[in-house]
């Protein structure tokens, strides 16, 4: 299993974490989808179609920047996927 692949399994439990705490609030409909585009994105990785699936976005625009900037325990791990996923495009 490629690092990237680890990296979007952490990072989706920890979205999973916010949604979780969000249960019963009007904002956990955005973490849910949220929740939902980093499924893809691990189905992404899985199958070498990240390219495709950003298309020409970054990861927190595809996530969503506004529900980022809301939810910072998961910054470290954005952050280390985007690292991962930097590695993969240079070798």
């Amino acid at each position: 299993m490629n690092q990237l692949v680890i990296v979007a399994g952490k990072l989706i439990s920890s979205i999973q974490k916010e949604w979780n705490d969000e249960a019963g609030f009007d904002c956990a409909a955005e973490s849910e989808d949220v929740l939902y585009r980093s499924h893809d994105i691990l189905a992404a990785c899985k199958g070498s179609s990240l390219d495709s699936l950003l298309a020409s976005k970054s990861l927190r625009e595809y996530l969503g920047e506004s529900w980022i900037e809301c939810h910072p325990r998961v910054e470290s791990l954005l952050i280390e996927f985007e690292h991962a996923f930097d590695v993969r495009t240079i070798k």
